[in-house]
């Protein structure tokens, strides 16, 4: 991971559509990256919570201690150090001894004074108070011995005498046991009610939640335990990121059924067909031949023409005429079958698509974009041992398709085989010198391998070779970011935005504008121009994925938390996958816990300003 949280090319080019791993990384690596190491602004999926305070977002994550025995005081962080095997062990024989020399006493318990709503009335205050503690130590005495049920009675009248916050998280500590969830929370409600920073009470009640399978209120409850308890009991930050997992997943697979199957953002489809050489329209299909429009070889001919304009409506347009192509019937089926499964692999549908590409290779086993199409799908879905073999029989038909090379390296890459990785960009590259993005990835791979001297060299040669290519300065800029060459950096963002605006006004990628508002953020705090450039992004690509994350985070760095949490579920609309979906209400439900947070539990505030502001200084 970069200091900066900047992906290299591939997190955001080609790889961001070759695998979930690629296309998580590509909207999220941006912001945890940057945040981890600056300690800015994190929201919470590992172990840590959010913290918004007026600067923005913190996390803390450390140990601490385990929750007490009801009625047991909380012990110092001295007492609950471990003791030495010797000492322990001479401690417990000197109380063995110290045990059988003391005389027989009376069960404590036989002398209990009997309370019930009617007398407890006529007992003076000071009786209650007395009552009420040797009811709770018998409590006490029952529940150390399982005896859950007369536990229950003696905390219940110790109840009657006072109403103690203990008193009521105790006996739910009994409720507890017996696995009766809806009790529990009844207790511990009116426990925190009395006592509203009551951890105990917090992380029993978020427990029983938990069991209820009532997610969002158990994480509401163990978010806030964190902030009271100073982030130091790492089990409660570990039912965190358990519980966000599970209101993202339940969420995600309710917006995932209801979701329509559509094409992704332009930014994100260019960069996925680019990552694929241009190849010739086939014989009889070529620019210009006109073809009878109701054949299905006019609607595949409609649909690569269509390709080639890389807009939104373009992409649009070239889905349904490739569908309408295989309705139809075509001289070229296995290429129409490659191209519908392209674009129903682009709209999340990878099931169906994996049926078009693997029909396709049936009927034209030389065909080999749709080994490698297949390849990318089978590594989104987690399958490594298949992408690996579709690779070996793409190389075994047409050993000479530097594609196959590229690809196999975006595998390696991906699972950080950089030396690997850079084998096969080298033989891509010496297969066809022509493909600019070999060059970048090899580039890129370099950088990671921690040969930054020979990443740059390979990213000037680009520059010589490619002058006009924008995406050689914007990933370039990358890399300069990375260092910390800030005004360098920037100098390369606006040459590849000028250029985008001069080649493809129609289809600008808008990843360069996205990079610079993130190095004017990181370099100068310059929120206001660099809100200006991704707002300048989505309005050129309203669906990008990286322009919304990259929003939500500004807004978060500036205490804007509301605005954040609309952003943050604007990119789980966009996600493709549940996986995606999953990751983005992730981030999505921590801010919203957070502000429920503040909603609650409003005397918290002063605590976390004082945790951030602890935090910013010694960072």
């Amino acid at each position: 991971m970069s200091s900066t949280g900047i992906p290299p090319l591939p997190s955001v080019q080609s790889i961001a559509a070759n695998s979930a791993a690629g296309s998580t990384t590509s909207l999220w690596t941006r912001l945890t990256g940057y945040i981890s190491e600056h300690k800015v602004a994190v929201y919470t999926v590992g172990a840590v919570v959010v913290v918004a305070t007026a600067g923005g977002i913190y996390y803390i994550s450390q140990s601490g201690p385990s929750e007490d025995e009801p009625g047991r005081e909380r012990k110092s962080k001295k007492d609950r150090r471990k003791k030495d095997v010797k000492e322990a062990a001479a401690e417990k024989a000197e109380k063995t001894q110290a045990d059988a020399k003391k005389p027989a006493v009376a069960n404590p318990d036989t002398a209990l004074p009997e309370v019930d709503e009617t007398t407890v009335e006529s007992l003076t205050v000071e009786q209650r108070e007395n009552y009420a503690a040797k009811l709770k130590a018998a409590g006490n005495r029952a529940y150390g011995a399982q005896d859950y049920s007369k536990a229950i009675d003696l905390y219940s009248k110790a109840i009657l005498c006072k109403r103690d916050p203990i008193f009521f998280s105790n006996r739910s500590a009994c409720y507890n046991a017996l696995g009766d969830w809806r009790k529990v929370v009844d207790d511990t409600t009116a426990a925190i009610s009395m006592d509203p920073e009551y951890v105990k009470a917090l992380n029993r009640r978020a427990h029983a939640f938990e069991q209820l399978e009532k997610y969002s209120e158990a994480l509401l409850d163990f978010t806030a335990s964190c902030i009271i308890d100073g982030f130091r009991n790492e089990a409660s930050a570990q039912s965190v990121e358990r519980l966000l997992k599970k209101v993202a997943e339940a969420k995600g697979k309710a917006m995932l059924e209801a979701k329509a199957k559509k094409l992704p953002s332009p930014t994100f489809v260019s960069n996925y067909l680019q990552s694929f050489r241009t190849q010739p329209f086939p014989k009889g299909l070529e620019e210009g031949t006109t073809l009878d429009e109701n054949s299905g070889d006019h609607w595949l001919q409609v649909g690569l023409q269509a390709v080639k304009r890389k807009t939104a409506d373009a992409y649009d347009e070239a889905g349904e005429a490739f569908e309408k192509a295989m309705e139809l019937g075509t001289t070229h089926e296995a290429l129409a079958l490659n191209w519908r499964g392209t674009f129903k692999y682009l709209r999340g549908d990878s099931a169906t698509a994996l049926t078009d590409l693997s029909r396709s290779i049936e009927l034209d086993a030389t065909m080999t974009q749709s080994y490698i199409k297949r390849a990318s799908m089978s590594l989104e879905l987690g399958d490594r041992d298949a992408a690996a073999a579709d690779f070996a029989a793409a190389i075994e038909h047409n050993p000479d398709d530097p594609d196959i090379y590229y690809h196999r390296a975006q595998l390696h890459f991906i699972c950080g085989e950089f030396a690997e990785a850079a084998k096969d960009y080298q033989k891509s590259i010496e297969l066809d010198r022509d493909f600019i993005f070999s060059h970048i990835q090899l580039g890129v791979t370099q950088y990671k391998m921690g040969s930054i001297a020979s990443s740059m060299a390979t990213f000037r040669r680009c520059i010589k070779n490619f002058e006009r290519v924008p995406d050689v300065y914007n990933y370039y800029g990358e890399l300069l970011l990375d260092q910390q060459k800030y005004q360098e950096a920037i100098e390369k963002f606006d040459f590849a935005i000028e250029m985008e605006k001069q080649t493809k006004p129609m289809g600008m990628n808008v990843l360069p504008l996205i990079n610079k508002a993130l190095a004017l953020f990181q370099w100068k705090q310059d929120f206001s121009e660099a809100e200006k450039l991704c707002e300048r992004a989505l309005l050129l690509d309203p669906d990008c994925d990286i322009a919304v994350a990259t929003m939500a985070q500004l807004l978060l760095q500036q205490g804007k938390v509301n605005r954040a949490l609309e952003y943050f579920e604007r990119a789980a609309a966009l996600s493709r996958t549940e996986a995606e979906i999953i990751n983005a209400l992730s981030y999505a439900e921590a801010t919203r816990t957070q502000l429920q947070v503040q909603e609650t539990y409003p005397q918290l505030a002063s605590k976390l300003q004082g945790m951030a502001g602890g935090l910013g200084a010694s960072g």
